[in-house]
């Protein structure tokens, strides 16, 4: 996010404003400034008198303004951060006339998570001129992918395509659980390496043969002989392969293969099916293998083995044998 990026190269180069407004659904980068000033603000010496942590269920916007109001002892400024501010959300807009004269010895960081103040309101414009509002927004799954590479090639690594769909399968959306995973990664690798199936399967645990990513591949290659095999594994492990996962990305994969039918230019396809562009050549091969109209049959077939999983006509069948059944009818 170049936002965020934006706000720790100032820190990074002692360039501290006294108050920062961390907002958003994506805790990643609110924890990522956060943690920044607490751990670099202050020199080890001055915390002890200057760094205050404070939890927003026990305090109040009173609380807050009493510490900010306070000179440091010893040391250039004074850091007060502010967990969990987010449950200050009924009164938060008494917090107006402290940003409006904001202690300029102060640096206060409040981590006002999950939620956001809306930009027409006047503490929302104070903020934004007295100090930083970063807004951090949770990521598209078709924007993860990317992430992961930039992350990566931050630190001087890389990380072929078939990494990058394993982690996303695996981690979803949450950039604070693939940040430690990678951070997992880089430990045991050397600069320069480039992350693989193989790496990921020997230190995460995912395995690089049975996964979705693989099944989906198998399938929209109509490679039957690959995708039973991955469905029996899936049905002799199936906590570790949950079968409302599986439908669900199957879902996702045959709507958006609906969805490249319908495209008139199909070089627009990774902007209209949100999808990372390495990736539009596997749904064009699974558009030469599925006609529209099968894919529309498939849609349906995998709605009605959701609701089969879930009991409604199939009470005594298990999840093995209900994946089996529907790859034969959307093989056949």
């Amino acid at each position: 996010m170049d936002e965020a990026n934006k706000i720790l190269a100032d820190l990074r180069n002692g360039i501290y404003k006294p108050i920062y407004f961390l907002m958003g659904e994506e805790p990643y980068y609110i924890d990522k400034v956060a943690d920044f000033i607490e751990e670099h603000a202050l020199t080890p010496e001055e915390k002890g008198f200057n760094q205050v942590v404070l939890y927003g269920r026990d305090v109040s916007i009173d609380d807050i303004e009493s510490h900010a109001k306070r000179f440091p002892m010893m040391a250039e400024r004074q850091v007060i951060i502010v967990k969990e501010a987010q449950e200050l959300s009924r009164t938060i807009d008494n917090l107006l006339n402290y940003a409006l004269q904001p202690q300029p010895t102060t640096v206060l960081v409040l981590c006002y998570k999950y939620k956001t103040i809306h930009k027409g309101r006047k503490l929302y414009k104070t903020l934004k001129s007295s100090g930083v509002v970063l807004e951090s927004k949770r990521l598209y799954e078709n924007k993860v992918g990317g992430w992961i590479i930039d992350n990566l090639r931050q630190h001087n690594y890389t990380i072929d395509h078939k990494a990058v769909h394993m982690l996303v399968e695996f981690l979803g959306t949450d950039l604070s659980k693939i940040d430690n995973e990678l951070q997992k990664l880089r430990l045991i690798s050397p600069e320069g390496t480039t992350i693989t199936p193989e790496l990921i399967e020997e230190n995460i645990g995912i395995s690089k043969d049975y996964n979705n990513f693989e099944l989906q591949d198998a399938i929209g290659k109509r490679d039957e002989v690959k995708a039973h095999r991955i469905i029996t594994y899936f049905a002799q492990n199936p906590k570790d392969n949950p079968m409302v996962l599986t439908i669900s990305l199957l879902y996702s994969f045959f709507s958006k293969l609906l969805q490249y039918h319908g495209l008139k230019d199909r070089s627009q396809a990774a902007s209209v099916l949100k999808i990372a562009p390495f990736f539009v050549k596997d749904y064009a091969a699974a558009a030469r293998n599925y006609p529209m109209k099968k894919v529309s049959q498939i849609v349906s077939l995998l709605r009605e083995t959701d609701l089969k999983s879930k009991g409604v006509d199939a009470a005594n069948v298990s999840q093995g044998d209900l994946l089996k059944e529907l790859l034969v009818k959307v093989m056949r």
